[in-house]
């Protein structure tokens, strides 16, 4: 891409440019704030580093490159994290600033910055970026302190009058033994110190020397005393030419016309309502004459809610429109909006249009719409076709608050892939962390590692842990369960090494986290593998975990798997067996959560219908297309085995904030043919144990799968059920 670097003159935003380089972008401008006033060296601005800002002019002849600089007209108006379009806010000065760069370089699609910790500046450089159409880069967001001084090489401790002037090289060990005795951040993020970058690898053509300067104290605070370095004169040093290092860069092969140019940008002519008119959001569909199929769980806080259009003939375009404004009208009956939902689940039969799809998606789902935080997505391609759905299927998990926390980070960094878009990384509601499907992206580059499905899932892992630590947990001691989407076009060899890497990954990162001394409890995770057509990308594998946050509060944690449940009564003839055991995994959280996964392999249904299957059910892959008279025995297995765990854990239907069966295409049995029979299951079960399990809608989705089970090797499932319940 190219890329137009902000900078400050500060060490972070002159490595910035050398990541992106390093990453295979071109830098092709440059661009600065500054304070109105020239004589001023510092602002209070709760953005922009301005220290030095004399010198910044130098920087376009040194790098051979055009510079905008804007005058900072604006101050900090707008102080909450996320950022709000705010008529005077000095945010607005990098607005107009950046789009003069974009006018007059329209090829320019990317911003470079120097963040390493702040959201505060993060979210406010990728509002900008979202407002213009450009990619956010961020290439030292979230990346360890300690090491980025040793490769870039106010607080208690540093003295202007000792340390200021000096070479950050000659302060290395210095800045580390205050970090050990009073905690700084030793790359300044916390305002400790800035720096002036007068050299770099960068710097083609000369070097800055500094002759002259004088420090300034603002305070001579015994304590913590500031001070300023105020250049007074200074001159370039031309470099002999260093052909390897211009090889090495590309900043040279767009060297220039204008070279040392410098454009000093003002306001535009439009007025700021004018540049700060909300997009258009509505999208006006008839939806009276369309056939729905709704499904809706009675968790009254937290529900998942499921549509898929009847008799459809659209295009999934036309379908996924229809669908999303037929959910805008649900939640609307609930006083509710976007801003509400938690989580999508977008199922696509053609990942070859996930484009499109997308397309759609960002016209209902925006940031204006969601001022809470997006809400986080995971898309998969499904058979959807083969079992009598539309080409799209939606679910999403609402919460009837707002008291949610999102992460979205959109910069492209180092830390974890990007979401560049209306959909967030994770989203924390009620101690449940839902995190975004996650492939096997190296963040840096957001391509897929190569190497094959085992090397996708390990950098899959790793991004799904770099998330979690945001949350201040892991996924090797937190995760409630796993969903691993594998493609079909992996071999069974390859899904084996999956499962195993799988393990072992997680182990690894279970040890280190007691190596670095952390008490926490730990999850016995839970784990479905389902077999799918297609993922994003063309990807091999996709990892969807959903986490538990602990509060502060000491809990009993427990995953069963082999406990007989026994409180409750036997319906349709079924009485506990032993074997029943082996049909589900669960994690319970004693009170407050309970999850499940069910699996009826084909041997356990031969158990739980002993009749021998007729032999001409049973198709080439080795699965079974079952007669309806078997599948509704085991739709009652399914529910009756599910109501025992419940009951037996003392949660009830009421609880269940999300309810899926995973069937299988080879049974050859279409939606309108499976959902009655569980619908009926569940009716006769409120009738039977005069309990309400059963709302006016189902409150269940089913997804068609190519397979599913609960390990890699084994993806052949006659049926899979995925349950979630909650107390609050």
């Amino acid at each position: 891409m190219k890329v137009v670097a902000l900078v400050s003159g500060g060490k972070d935003s002159c490595y910035a440019m050398m990541k992106c380089i390093q990453y295979g972008h071109q830098i092709v401008a440059l661009a600065n704030l500054m304070p109105v006033d020239d004589s001023v060296d510092e602002l209070d601005s709760y953005m922009y580093q301005t220290v030095g800002h004399q010198i910044i002019i130098k920087y376009a002849e040194c790098m051979g490159l055009p510079l905008f600089r804007r005058r900072i007209q604006g101050s900090s108006k707008h102080l909450e994290l996320g950022y709000k379009r705010t008529q005077g806010d000095e945010v607005e000065d990098m607005y107009i600033l950046l789009r003069e760069v974009k006018r007059q370089i329209p090829s320019v699609t990317a911003v470079c910055s120097g963040a390493i910790a702040s959201d505060y500046q993060r979210l406010r450089v990728e509002s900008v970026c979202s407002r213009l159409g450009l990619v956010s880069l961020a290439y030292l967001w979230k990346q360890d302190q300690s090491l980025l001084l040793n490769e870039m090489v106010a607080a208690m401790g540093l003295d202007p009058a000792k340390h200021l002037g000096k070479e950050l090289a000659s302060l290395n060990a210095y800045l580390h033994k205050l970090k050990e005795s009073y905690g700084i951040n030793v790359c300044g993020e916390g305002g400790e110190y800035e720096t002036l970058t007068l050299d770099c690898p960068l710097f083609i053509n000369a070097r800055i020397v500094l002759d002259k300067y004088q420090v300034v104290m603002h305070s001579s605070d015994s304590i913590a005393p500031v001070g300023v370095l105020h250049p007074l004169a200074f001159h370039l040093e031309n470099k002999a030419d260093d052909h390897s290092l211009k090889t090495q860069d590309k900043i040279h092969e767009i060297s220039m016309q204008k070279l040392g140019s410098v454009f000093e940008v003002h306001d535009g002519l439009e007025s700021f309502e004018a540049i700060c008119k909300p997009l258009d959001c509505t999208y006006p569909i008839d939806v009276v004459e369309h056939k729905f199929n709704i499904s809706r769980t009675n968790n009254m806080n937290t529900f998942s809610m499921c549509c898929w259009l009847q008799d459809s003939c659209n295009d999934l375009q036309e379908d996924l429109k229809i669908i999303l404004r037929k959910i805008e009208l649900q939640l609307a009956a609930f006083d509710f909006g976007w801003e509400n939902v938690l989580y999508i689940h977008l199922y696509i039969d053609d990942m070859n249009k996930f484009s499109e799809a997308n397309e759609t998606y960002v016209k209902f789902i925006t940031h204006e719409r969601c001022p809470f935080g997006v809400p986080s997505r995971s898309t998969v391609e499904m058979p959807l076709l083969e079992m009598d759905f539309s080409r799209a299927y939606v679910e999403v998990l609402v919460a009837n608050n707002k008291g949610k926390k999102v992460l979205h980070v959109q910069s492209i960094s180092s830390w974890a892939p990007s979401c560049i878009g209306p959909y967030s990384q994770a989203t924390l509601h009620e101690g449940i962390l839902h995190m975004a499907g996650q492939l096997g992206l190296d963040p840096p580059t957001m391509n897929l590692c190569s190497g094959g499905p085992g090397v996708e899932l390990e950098q899959a892992l790793k991004n799904s842990e770099a998330v979690a630590k945001s949350f201040n947990c892991s996924i090797s001691t937190s995760a409630i369960g796993f969903v691993i989407y594998c493609s079909k076009n992996i071999t069974l060899l390859e899904r084996l090494d999956i499962e195993k890497k799988q393990e072992t990954i997680l182990r690894q990162m279970k040890i280190a986290e007691l190596q670095e001394g952390k008490k926490c409890k730990t999850l016995e995770t839970i784990f479905l593998y389902v077999l799918v057509p297609d993922l994003p990308k063309r990807a091999y594998v996709e990892v969807k975990p959903i986490l538990y946050v602990e509060d502060g509060e000491d809990v009993e944690i427990e995953t069963i798997t082999e406990r007989s449940c026994s409180k409750t009564s036997c319906y349709w003839g079924f009485k506990h067996e032993s074997w029943h055991d082996s049909c589900f995994q669960k994690c319970v959280i004693p009170g407050k959560l309970c999850a499940i996964i069910l699996s009826i392999t084909s041997d356990l249904a031969a158990k739980i219908s002993p009749e021998s299957l007729p032999t001409d059910t049973v198709n080439n892959n080795g699965q079974c297309s079952l007669p309806k008279s078997r599948m509704e025995q085991l739709s009652k297995f399914c529910i009756y085995l599910l109501d025992k765990v419940l009951i037996d854990n003392d949660f009830a239907w009421e609880d269940i904030m999300s309810l899926r069966f995973y069937i299988p295409v080879s049974l050859q049995m279409s939606v309108e043919l499976i959902q009655p029979m569980l619908c009926n299951a569940l009716f006769e079960l409120s009738q039977i144990s005069q309990r309400e399990v059963k709302n006016s809608e189902p409150i269940f989705n089913i997804v068609p799968v190519t397979g599913a089970g609960r390990s890699a090797s084994s993806i052949d499932d006659v049926v899979t059920c995925e349950l979630l319940a909650q107390k609050y």
